[in-house]
C-alpha cells in the first residue's frame, strides 16, 4: 500500500516537471508566409495602318419587285411556271381562257371590213357625182362628201376597237415583266380572276441586291465636318465602298457601293436612310446567298487609311462612363491615363485615338489588382488578342511568379529581379525593377504597394 502511494507521487512529480519545461522548449510560430506577388503583364501599343469605319445593321431588298396581276377577267387554264424558280422577262406564268377574247377580236375584224366597204362605197358615190357637173346640187354633193368622211371615221374607230381586242387577247397570257425569282401560285387552275385586281404571284430581282440601313445623325455630322476640314476627300457617291456580312460570315466579306442617301433626316429617330448595292451571283452548281428581307451587318469605311495605336480591349477600364488605361513608367509606378477610344477591329484590338504614346508600357491584364501610383512587378508580353493567353503561365492556368519568363514576350524580356538590393540590372527600353529589396508583406499579398 505504501509502495503504490510512492509510485503515484513520483508520476505526479514527473508530469508537473514536463508541463513546466514544455512551454520553454517550444518554438514560437508566426503567421504563415504570404504568397508571392503576381506578375502584371505589360505591352507596347500596336501600331498599324487602319481605316476608320462605322457599323450598322440593315435589311436587304430587291432592286426590282413586281406584283403580277391579271389584266383581263376570266378563268385560269394554264400555270406553266415552277414555284420559287428563277424566271426571265417574257416567260409565261399564267394563261386565262382566251376564247371569249378571240371571239371579240374576230368580231372586231369583221366590223373593220364592213366599215372599209362602206367607206369605199361612199367614196365611189361622191367621186361619180363630183365628176358630172350639174348632175346634183351643191348641197347634195356636200352630203356625199360628208358620208365619205363619216365612213372613214368609222373605219378608224373600228380599227381602234380591234387593237383593244388584240391587247385583251394578249393579256390572257400573263408573262414575267422582269428577270428574277417568282413566288408561289396564289391561284390555281379553274379560278376566276378579275381584271387589274387579282394578284397572281410576285417576282423579285435577285442580282444585284440592295441593303438599306439607317445612319445616325452624329456620324453624319462627323463625316461632313471631316470633309469640310479636308480630312476626308469627297468622292462620287457611286464610288463609296461599303462592306456587308450575313449570318455565318466572319467579318464583312461582301463588298458593294453606296448608291443612295436620302435627302432628309427622320426627326423621330435622328437617322438618315442609306442604301448600298451588292452583287449576288449564282454559282454554277449552287444557289444565290442573298435574298430580300435578310438581316445583315454593314460596315462603312470613313476617310483614308492612317496610322493608329491599338490595345486589347481588356486593357481598358471604365470610370464613370470614361475609358482609362494603366501605364507603367520607368520607376515601375502605375499611372492612370484617360484615353479616347475608337472602333474595335476584327482581331479584337481597340483603336486609341488619344491618351497613349507608342513607347508607353500598357497594362494588359490584372487591372483589378492595381491602384494609381502603386509599384508593380511586371513582365513584358506581346500585345494579346482576345482568347489568347498573355503568357505561358496563364495558358497553364497558374499565376506567373516574379522573375518568371513569359511566353510570347519581346526578345529583351522583362527586367530580372536584383540579386542584391540597390543593384538592379536593366534592359534597354524596359522599366527598371522597383527600388529596394524583396517586397513587403503588403505588396506580396496585393501585388502592389500604395505610396
Amino acid at each position: 500500500m505504501k509502495r503504490s502511494q510512492t509510485v503515484s507521487g513520483l508520476l505526479l512529480v514527473v508530469l508537473l516537471a514536463a508541463g513546466s519545461v514544455a512551454p520553454g522548449c517550444r518554438k514560437s510560430q508566426g503567421p504563415p508566409p504570404a504568397p508571392p506577388a503576381p506578375v502584371i503583364p505589360i505591352s507596347h501599343p500596336v501600331q498599324r495602318t487602319i481605316t476608320d469605319f462605322v457599323e450598322y445593321t440593315g435589311r436587304t431588298d430587291a432592286v426590282n419587285s413586281l406584283g403580277v396581276r391579271a389584266r383581263v377577267t376570266g378563268y385560269i387554264t394554264q400555270l406553266p411556271f415552277k414555284e420559287g424558280a428563277e424566271v426571265k422577262k417574257g416567260d409565261l406564268l399564267y394563261e386565262i381562257d382566251p376564247r371569249p377574247y378571240k371571239a371579240q377580236l374576230d368580231q372586231a375584224e369583221g366590223q373593220l371590213a364592213l366599215a372599209k366597204s362602206q367607206l369605199k362605197l361612199a367614196q365611189v358615190t361622191y367621186d361619180r357625182y363630183a365628176a358630172i357637173k350639174g348632175a346634183v346640187s351643191a348641197q347634195e354633193l356636200d352630203q356625199y362628201k360628208a358620208q365619205v368622211d363619216q365612213a372613214a371615221a368609222q373605219v378608224e374607230a373600228t380599227r381602234a376597237s380591234l387593237e383593244v381586242y388584240k391587247l385583251n387577247l394578249e393579256f390572257t397570257k400573263v408573262i414575267a415583266g422582269i428577270d428574277g425569282q417568282v413566288s408561289r401560285r396564289y391561284y390555281t387552275l379553274g379560278n376566276l380572276v378579275n381584271q387589274d385586281q387579282t394578284l397572281l404571284t410576285t417576282i423579285v430581282s435577285v442580282d444585284p441586291i440592295q441593303a438599306y440601313f439607317d445612319m445616325d445623325e452624329r456620324t453624319i455630322t462627323q463625316i461632313r465636318m471631316a470633309i469640310n476640314d479636308g480630312r476626308i476627300k469627297p468622292k462620287d457617291s457611286a464610288a463609296i465602298p461599303v462592306l456587308m456580312g450575313i449570318e455565318g460570315d466572319e467579318g464583312f466579306p461582301r463588298r458593294g457601293t453606296i448608291d443612295f442617301v436620302n435627302n432628309v433626316v427622320n426627326p423621330s429617330t435622328g437617322t438618315i436612310a442609306v442604301r448600298g448595292e451588292f452583287p449576288n451571283p449564282k454559282p454554277e452548281h449552287g444557289r444565290r446567298l442573298l435574298s430580300p428581307g435578310m438581316f445583315v451587318r454593314i460596315r462603312l469605311p470613313i476617310g483614308d487609311p492612317h496610322n493608329a495605336l491599338l490595345v486589347v480591349d481588356r486593357a481598358l477600364g471604365t470610370d464613370q462612363g470614361l475609358k482609362y488605361a494603366y501605364v507603367v513608367d520607368a520607376e515601375h509606378k502605375v499611372q492612370y491615363r484617360r484615353v479616347k477610344v475608337g472602333a474595335l477591329q476584327d482581331d479584337g484590338l481597340r483603336v486609341i485615338e488619344d491618351g497613349l504614346k507608342p513607347d508607353d508600357w500598357v497594362v494588359v491584364g490584372g487591372l483589378q489588382q492595381l491602384r494609381p501610383k502603386s509599384v508593380a512587378d511586371t513582365e513584358q508580353v506581346a500585345m494579346p488578342t482576345p482568347g489568347a493567353p498573355t503568357s505561358q503561365a496563364e495558358a497553364e492556368g497558374s499565376v506567373p511568379q516574379p522573375g518568371a519568363k513569359p511566353a510570347g514576350a519581346p526578345t529583351a524580356g522583362p527586367p530580372a529581379k536584383p540579386a542584391q538590393p540597390g543593384t538592379p540590372p536593366t534592359q534597354p527600353g524596359s522599366p527598371p525593377p522597383p527600388p529596394g529589396s524583396a517586397p513587403s508583406a503588403k505588396s506580396a499579398q496585393t501585388g502592389a504597394t500604395t505610396k
